[in-house]
Protein backbone atom coordinates (compact mmCIF):
# COMPACT_ATOMS: atom_id res chain seq x y z
CA UNK A 1 0.00 0.00 0.00
CA UNK A 2 1.06 3.37 -0.88
CA UNK A 3 1.12 4.65 3.09
CA UNK A 4 3.38 1.66 3.80
CA UNK A 5 5.93 2.38 1.10
CA UNK A 6 9.53 3.30 2.37
CA UNK A 7 11.20 5.10 0.15
CA UNK A 8 14.47 6.22 0.28
CA UNK A 9 16.48 9.00 -1.72
CA UNK A 10 19.85 10.40 -1.66
CA UNK A 11 20.12 13.20 0.27
CA UNK A 12 16.67 13.23 1.53
CA UNK A 13 15.72 14.76 -1.30
CA UNK A 14 11.68 15.07 -2.93
CA UNK A 15 11.67 13.18 -6.08
CA UNK A 16 9.45 14.04 -8.89
CA UNK A 17 9.18 11.74 -11.68
CA UNK A 18 7.58 12.68 -15.02
CA UNK A 19 7.13 12.22 -18.40
CA UNK A 20 8.22 13.90 -21.18
CA UNK A 21 4.72 14.07 -22.41
CA UNK A 22 3.52 16.16 -19.01
CA UNK A 23 6.43 17.86 -19.10
CA UNK A 24 6.53 19.19 -22.86
CA UNK A 25 3.48 19.62 -25.02
CA UNK A 26 4.16 16.44 -27.81
CA UNK A 27 0.69 16.46 -29.42
CA UNK A 28 2.18 16.89 -33.11
CA UNK A 29 4.11 13.93 -32.56
CA UNK A 30 1.69 11.69 -30.16
CA UNK A 31 -0.15 11.95 -33.34
CA UNK A 32 1.88 11.09 -35.69
CA UNK A 33 3.29 7.98 -33.80
CA UNK A 34 -0.53 6.79 -33.73
CA UNK A 35 -1.54 7.32 -36.84
CA UNK A 36 1.47 6.32 -38.78
CA UNK A 37 3.52 4.24 -36.35
CA UNK A 38 7.03 4.14 -34.73
CA UNK A 39 8.94 4.76 -37.63
CA UNK A 40 7.07 7.81 -38.75
CA UNK A 41 7.42 9.34 -35.05
CA UNK A 42 10.73 8.65 -35.14
CA UNK A 43 11.87 10.06 -38.20
CA UNK A 44 9.25 13.15 -36.98
CA UNK A 45 11.13 13.50 -33.98
CA UNK A 46 14.94 13.36 -35.79
CA UNK A 47 13.61 15.96 -38.05
CA UNK A 48 12.76 18.14 -35.76
CA UNK A 49 15.24 17.26 -32.58
CA UNK A 50 16.77 21.23 -32.84
CA UNK A 51 13.00 22.99 -32.64
CA UNK A 52 12.67 23.30 -28.83
CA UNK A 53 9.30 22.10 -27.70
CA UNK A 54 6.27 24.08 -25.73
CA UNK A 55 6.40 23.92 -22.20
CA UNK A 56 3.60 21.07 -21.30
CA UNK A 57 0.80 21.32 -18.86
CA UNK A 58 3.16 20.14 -16.03
CA UNK A 59 6.24 22.40 -16.96
CA UNK A 60 4.87 25.14 -14.52
CA UNK A 61 4.74 22.76 -12.00
CA UNK A 62 8.50 21.55 -12.83
CA UNK A 63 10.00 25.09 -12.62
CA UNK A 64 8.67 25.87 -9.57
CA UNK A 65 9.74 22.93 -7.82
CA UNK A 66 13.14 23.37 -9.11
CA UNK A 67 13.82 26.91 -8.27
CA UNK A 68 12.69 26.13 -4.35
CA UNK A 69 17.04 24.38 -4.39
CA UNK A 70 17.86 28.47 -4.83
CA UNK A 71 16.98 28.89 -1.96
CA UNK A 72 18.25 26.43 0.18
CA UNK A 73 21.58 25.67 1.60
CA UNK A 74 21.71 22.43 -0.13
CA UNK A 75 19.43 21.12 -3.14
CA UNK A 76 16.25 19.14 -1.58
CA UNK A 77 14.45 18.43 -4.69
CA UNK A 78 15.10 16.45 -8.11
CA UNK A 79 13.20 16.15 -10.98
CA UNK A 80 13.58 12.87 -12.71
CA UNK A 81 12.18 12.29 -16.87
CA UNK A 82 10.98 9.02 -17.17
CA UNK A 83 9.57 7.93 -21.07
CA UNK A 84 8.36 5.74 -23.42
CA UNK A 85 10.99 7.46 -25.68
CA UNK A 86 14.09 5.92 -26.92
CA UNK A 87 17.09 7.69 -26.01
CA UNK A 88 17.49 8.26 -29.66
CA UNK A 89 13.72 9.90 -29.80
CA UNK A 90 14.38 11.71 -26.67
CA UNK A 91 17.16 13.77 -27.59
CA UNK A 92 14.66 16.99 -28.63
CA UNK A 93 13.10 16.22 -24.91
CA UNK A 94 16.78 16.58 -23.57
CA UNK A 95 17.63 19.57 -25.60
CA UNK A 96 14.68 21.64 -24.44
CA UNK A 97 14.88 21.01 -21.36
CA UNK A 98 18.53 22.62 -21.62
CA UNK A 99 17.33 25.79 -23.27
CA UNK A 100 14.90 26.23 -20.35
CA UNK A 101 17.29 25.70 -18.21
CA UNK A 102 15.53 23.07 -16.19
CA UNK A 103 18.20 21.52 -13.58
CA UNK A 104 17.10 17.69 -14.47
CA UNK A 105 19.80 15.19 -15.51
CA UNK A 106 18.28 11.77 -14.71
CA UNK A 107 16.61 10.11 -17.49
CA UNK A 108 14.83 6.83 -17.73
CA UNK A 109 14.10 6.07 -21.63
CA UNK A 110 12.60 2.78 -22.01
CA UNK A 111 11.64 2.47 -25.82
CA UNK A 112 8.04 1.75 -25.74
CA UNK A 113 7.28 0.21 -22.56
CA UNK A 114 6.20 1.59 -18.97
CA UNK A 115 8.72 3.47 -17.27
CA UNK A 116 7.41 2.71 -13.89
CA UNK A 117 9.94 -0.32 -12.50
CA UNK A 118 12.16 2.62 -12.48
CA UNK A 119 10.34 4.83 -9.86
CA UNK A 120 11.49 2.99 -6.70
CA UNK A 121 15.01 3.14 -8.15
CA UNK A 122 15.05 7.22 -8.47
CA UNK A 123 13.34 6.85 -4.94
CA UNK A 124 10.52 9.10 -6.39
CA UNK A 125 8.09 10.34 -4.19
CA UNK A 126 5.52 11.13 -7.05
CA UNK A 127 4.90 10.05 -10.82
CA UNK A 128 3.06 12.35 -13.37
CA UNK A 129 2.79 11.20 -16.96
CA UNK A 130 -0.23 11.43 -19.63
CA UNK A 131 -0.20 7.64 -20.08
CA UNK A 132 -3.57 6.76 -17.60
CA UNK A 133 -2.25 3.31 -17.92
CA UNK A 134 1.54 3.90 -16.75
CA UNK A 135 -0.05 6.17 -13.50
CA UNK A 136 -2.58 2.97 -12.69
CA UNK A 137 0.70 0.59 -12.52
CA UNK A 138 2.33 3.05 -10.60
CA UNK A 139 -0.67 3.34 -8.29
CA UNK A 140 -0.69 -0.07 -8.08
CA UNK A 141 2.87 -0.38 -7.03
CA UNK A 142 2.22 1.79 -4.16
CA UNK A 143 3.09 5.30 -5.56
CA UNK A 144 1.67 8.85 -5.93
CA UNK A 145 0.75 8.68 -9.18
CA UNK A 146 -1.39 11.31 -11.70
CA UNK A 147 -2.33 11.47 -15.08
CA UNK A 148 -2.47 15.07 -16.13
CA UNK A 149 -5.27 16.56 -17.82
CA UNK A 150 -4.29 18.96 -20.93
CA UNK A 151 -5.89 22.14 -21.10
CA UNK A 152 -6.31 24.27 -17.59
CA UNK A 153 -5.37 28.14 -16.88
CA UNK A 154 -1.04 27.90 -16.14
CA UNK A 155 -0.28 30.27 -13.25
CA UNK A 156 2.78 31.96 -13.93
CA UNK A 157 2.02 35.20 -11.81
CA UNK A 158 3.50 33.76 -8.44
CA UNK A 159 6.18 32.29 -7.65
CA UNK A 160 4.79 30.82 -4.96
CA UNK A 161 3.80 26.67 -5.51
CA UNK A 162 0.10 25.94 -4.36
CA UNK A 163 -0.67 22.54 -4.71
CA UNK A 164 -4.65 21.47 -3.67
CA UNK A 165 -5.20 18.11 -3.00
CA UNK A 166 -8.66 16.25 -2.45
CA UNK A 167 -9.17 13.80 0.77
CA UNK A 168 -10.90 10.31 0.00
CA UNK A 169 -9.19 8.10 -2.31
CA UNK A 170 -6.01 10.30 -2.66
CA UNK A 171 -4.47 11.68 0.50
CA UNK A 172 -6.53 9.45 2.84
CA UNK A 173 -8.12 5.89 2.05
CA UNK A 174 -11.44 5.49 -0.11
CA UNK A 175 -13.12 3.35 2.65
CA UNK A 176 -15.20 6.53 3.99
CA UNK A 177 -16.26 7.16 0.11
CA UNK A 178 -17.17 3.35 -0.06
CA UNK A 179 -19.53 4.04 2.60
CA UNK A 180 -20.77 7.21 0.99
CA UNK A 181 -21.04 5.73 -2.14
CA UNK A 182 -23.37 2.50 -1.19
CA UNK A 183 -25.27 3.68 1.67
CA UNK A 184 -25.28 7.43 1.28
CA UNK A 185 -24.52 10.97 3.09
CA UNK A 186 -26.29 9.71 6.60
CA UNK A 187 -24.78 6.92 6.52
CA UNK A 188 -21.58 8.16 5.62
CA UNK A 189 -21.96 11.12 8.49
CA UNK A 190 -22.90 8.22 11.06
CA UNK A 191 -20.04 6.59 10.42
CA UNK A 192 -17.17 9.44 10.32
CA UNK A 193 -18.94 11.14 13.72
CA UNK A 194 -18.91 7.58 15.31
CA UNK A 195 -14.77 6.84 13.88
CA UNK A 196 -14.31 10.94 15.13
CA UNK A 197 -11.33 9.98 17.12
CA UNK A 198 -9.83 7.19 14.96
CA UNK A 199 -7.20 8.47 12.39
CA UNK A 200 -8.09 7.49 8.69
CA UNK A 201 -5.87 5.57 6.76
CA UNK A 202 -3.55 6.99 4.67
CA UNK A 203 -3.79 7.20 0.79
CA UNK A 204 -1.65 6.95 -2.30
CA UNK A 205 -0.73 10.31 -1.95
CA UNK A 206 0.00 10.38 2.24
CA UNK A 207 3.96 10.09 1.57
CA UNK A 208 4.22 12.26 -1.06
CA UNK A 209 2.75 14.79 1.08
CA UNK A 210 4.58 13.90 3.91
CA UNK A 211 7.94 14.68 1.95
CA UNK A 212 5.82 18.12 0.93
CA UNK A 213 5.61 18.93 4.11
CA UNK A 214 9.31 18.29 5.64
CA UNK A 215 10.74 20.49 2.54
CA UNK A 216 8.34 23.25 3.81
CA UNK A 217 9.74 23.41 7.34
CA UNK A 218 13.22 23.98 5.61
CA UNK A 219 11.58 27.25 5.34
CA UNK A 220 10.39 29.78 7.31
CA UNK A 221 6.68 29.63 8.73
CA UNK A 222 5.90 33.19 7.00
CA UNK A 223 8.18 32.96 3.95
CA UNK A 224 7.44 29.36 2.73
CA UNK A 225 7.52 29.39 -0.70
CA UNK A 226 5.12 26.08 -1.18
CA UNK A 227 1.49 26.04 0.49
CA UNK A 228 -0.99 23.37 0.31
CA UNK A 229 -4.85 22.82 0.61
CA UNK A 230 -7.40 20.64 1.26
CA UNK A 231 -10.11 20.75 -1.20
CA UNK A 232 -12.71 18.08 -0.28
CA UNK A 233 -16.45 17.67 -0.91
CA UNK A 234 -16.53 16.86 3.18
CA UNK A 235 -18.57 19.28 5.52
CA UNK A 236 -19.34 18.86 9.39
CA UNK A 237 -19.52 16.45 11.32
CA UNK A 238 -16.72 14.93 8.85
CA UNK A 239 -14.59 17.46 9.72
CA UNK A 240 -13.40 15.82 12.78
CA UNK A 241 -12.01 12.81 11.74
CA UNK A 242 -9.82 14.48 8.81
CA UNK A 243 -8.20 17.48 11.36
CA UNK A 244 -7.99 14.68 13.74
CA UNK A 245 -5.90 12.70 11.68
CA UNK A 246 -3.85 15.22 9.84
CA UNK A 247 -2.52 15.80 13.71
CA UNK A 248 -1.59 12.24 14.14
CA UNK A 249 0.51 12.42 11.30
CA UNK A 250 2.42 15.60 12.24
CA UNK A 251 1.33 16.89 8.79
CA UNK A 252 0.42 20.43 8.52
CA UNK A 253 -1.69 21.90 5.37
CA UNK A 254 -2.10 25.61 5.29
CA UNK A 255 -5.49 25.60 3.66
CA UNK A 256 -8.97 23.67 5.10
CA UNK A 257 -11.48 23.34 2.59
CA UNK A 258 -14.80 22.07 3.42
CA UNK A 259 -17.32 22.11 0.62
CA UNK A 260 -20.12 20.43 1.51
CA UNK A 261 -20.56 19.36 -2.16
CA UNK A 262 -20.31 22.34 -3.66
CA UNK A 263 -18.60 22.99 -6.91
CA UNK A 264 -14.31 23.32 -6.22
CA UNK A 265 -13.45 25.34 -9.35
CA UNK A 266 -14.28 28.59 -8.06
CA UNK A 267 -12.29 27.59 -4.56
CA UNK A 268 -9.28 26.33 -6.50
CA UNK A 269 -9.40 29.14 -8.85
CA UNK A 270 -9.12 31.50 -5.28
CA UNK A 271 -6.31 29.21 -3.90
CA UNK A 272 -4.64 29.73 -7.28
CA UNK A 273 -3.80 26.26 -7.55
CA UNK A 274 -0.63 25.51 -10.03
CA UNK A 275 -1.89 21.51 -9.43
CA UNK A 276 -4.89 20.26 -8.07
CA UNK A 277 -5.18 16.30 -7.32
CA UNK A 278 -8.16 14.31 -7.45
CA UNK A 279 -10.04 10.68 -7.55
CA UNK A 280 -13.14 11.57 -9.28
CA UNK A 281 -12.98 12.42 -12.63
CA UNK A 282 -15.96 14.76 -13.05
CA UNK A 283 -14.49 16.73 -10.77
CA UNK A 284 -11.60 16.41 -12.87
CA UNK A 285 -12.68 17.42 -15.77
CA UNK A 286 -14.48 20.63 -14.04
CA UNK A 287 -10.69 21.28 -12.61
CA UNK A 288 -8.89 21.56 -15.62
CA UNK A 289 -10.92 24.54 -16.84
CA UNK A 290 -9.00 26.51 -13.77
CA UNK A 291 -6.16 24.96 -13.17
CA UNK A 292 -3.26 21.95 -14.24
CA UNK A 293 -5.08 18.88 -12.56
CA UNK A 294 -3.87 15.33 -11.99
CA UNK A 295 -6.23 12.39 -12.13
CA UNK A 296 -5.44 10.28 -9.61
CA UNK A 297 -7.21 6.68 -10.83
CA UNK A 298 -7.52 4.83 -7.51
CA UNK A 299 -10.17 3.58 -5.07
CA UNK A 300 -13.89 3.07 -5.68
CA UNK A 301 -14.81 6.13 -8.34
CA UNK A 302 -12.28 4.42 -10.03
CA UNK A 303 -12.66 0.41 -10.36
CA UNK A 304 -13.37 -1.08 -13.51
CA UNK A 305 -16.88 -2.01 -13.98
CA UNK A 306 -17.11 -5.57 -14.94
Amino acid sequence: MANDLSIKTAGNKLVLAISSRALFDLRESHAIYMTDGVAAYRKYQIDHEDEVLEPGDAFLLVEKLLSLNASLTQSRVEVVLVSRNSADTGLRVFNSIQHYGLDISRAAFVGGRSPFPYLAAFGSHLFLSTHAEDVRSALDAGFAAATILSGGARRAASAELRIAFDGDAVLFSDESERIYQSGGLEAFQASEREAARQPLPGGPFKPFLAALNLLQREFAEESCPIRTALVTARSAPAHERVIRTLREWDIRLDESLFLGGLEKSAFLEAFAADVFFDDQPGHCEKAREVVATGHVPHGISNELKA
